[in-house]
């Protein structure tokens, strides 16, 4: 065997391809492609080691066309130019062609532009790959043309079915039960991994190994976290909406996924300083409190001591009541503000500083509320164009229980000395 491990157990038919059902399976799309003799352009989306490249081989297969697999890492869109052009205008020494490009998401938005009059006239059938969101990473005139299909992370039973494939093919591992579930909990979803581990440890030619030996002789994976990449904003949209639905478990997890991943401290307690106010607000004032306390302890602390401040600090927001109301308030006002910017307020609540000011009218009336019995006075603050709005609600939960009792207090005061 002189390919890799990877390649040379490739699954040879879809009924092989392990854990992506959806994608391949009687009622998927590529299926029914296949049995209408129709094929389409499409886009594999979904992390390395899932059978990207697989199911576009298997696919090709089916059909008698050329197949051409490039990869946008290694091309040059002058490449990309040349093929398609040779396939157009020289239709008699070649035949259809489906051409696979491998990270596609590496040729900038312009750049793929290339791709739609052919996909367009039918000069050539494209099968990208990206485990980049395509939402972001693809333009939309391209996205249009393929369809996309999702292959999600192999789950620990599709791990095992290939494991069970390669001691059918090749041999029996020399690994313990134990050992094989550590290798599949390492391998996080990725056949390819999986694969290139069993590779490493078998060359070594040793008796049976238990999880002990295997950690000897690997190194802890790297955690699958780009900045600028999906993982990044799936796990901070993972932890907000975990404390937004005060999963205390779930918001501590993707916590130490984050900071396990290397994530910015800095970049997570901004976030919690916007969960503290957007989605606790008034309910529990103390949850700003106690987040910029937790940023101004790592700041003093810095890493790992202060990232059990942020742990502090996350468990307190999940803990917490939730309230919206701030943040609904502050864009209800905003909405109106913008509006009625050139709107002046209320004349009365003007300062006069100038004689000309007061002989227009600034000031005039106004009532210093403390002077007033319960401090609090009639008169009027908004224009009266938003002075029936009301953009303040708050629920009655947590401490706006006890703002709502004072709403209705002062707008009760209010009301009886409009009627005195």
């Amino acid at each position: 065997m002189n390919s890799p491990l990877a390649d040379y157990l490739r699954p040879s038919s879809f009924s092989e391809v392990k854990g992506q059902d959806e994608a391949v399976g009687s009622n998927s799309l590529i299926r029914k492609s296949i049995e209408n003799k129709k094929p389409i352009s499409f886009l594999l989306f979904g992390p390395p080691g899932v059978g990207k490249t697989t199911i576009a081989k298997l696919y090709a297969k089916e059909f008698d066309y050329k197949f051409i697999n490039l990869s946008a890492v290694f091309c040059s869109i002058s490449e990309i130019k040349k093929i398609i052009y040779d396939t157009k205008e020289k239709p008699l020494l070649n035949k259809r062609t489906i051409l696979f490009i491998d990270e596609i998401h590496r040729f900038n938005k312009a750049q793929q532009d290339i791709f739609l009059p052919f996909i367009e006239d039918g000069t050539i059938i494209l099968i990208g790959a990206t485990s980049e969101n395509p939402s972001f990473s693809l333009n939309n005139a391209l996205l249009s043309r393929l369809r996309i299909i999702e292959l999600k992370p192999l789950n620990p039973k599709s791990l095992s079915q290939i494991i069970n494939r390669y001691e059918e093919k090749i041999k029996p591992l020399n690994l313990s039960i134990e050992a094989q579930q550590y290798l599949i909990d390492l391998s996080s979803g990725d056949a390819r991994y999986l694969l290139n581990m069993i590779e490493n440890i078998e060359n070594l030619n040793k008796d049976k190994l238990d999880i002990k030996d295997i950690e000897k002789i690997l190194q802890k994976r790297a955690i699958n976290h780009d900045k600028n990449s999906d993982f990044h904003f799936n796990l901070i949209s993972a932890l907000h909406k975990s404390i937004r639905g005060s999963d205390v478990n779930a918001s501590i997890y993707y916590l130490t996924r984050m900071l396990n991943a290397k994530e910015d401290p800095k970049y997570i307690i901004r976030r919690l300083i916007r969960i503290a106010s957007e989605d606790i607000g008034l309910s529990d004032p103390s949850a700003l409190k106690i987040t910029i306390d937790a940023m101004n302890a790592y700041q003093i602390l810095g890493s790992p001591e202060g990232e059990l401040a942020i742990a502090q600090a996350v468990i307190y927001l999940a803990l917490s009541p939730k309230s919206n109301s701030v943040y609904l308030a502050y864009n209800k006002a905003k909405e109106a503000a913008n509006k009625t910017s050139h709107i002046p307020p209320p004349k009365n609540i003007l300062n006069a500083p100038t004689k000309v000011m007061k002989d227009l009218g600034y000031s005039k009336d106004y009532i210093y509320d403390h002077d007033e019995k319960d401090s609090i006075s009639s008169q009027k603050f908004l224009p009266d164009e938003v002075l029936d709005k009301n953009f303040y609600n708050p629920k009655e939960r947590g401490f706006e229980r006890d703002l709502l009792k004072r709403i209705k207090y002062f707008e009760k005061l209010r009301k009886s000395k409009n009627n005195l």
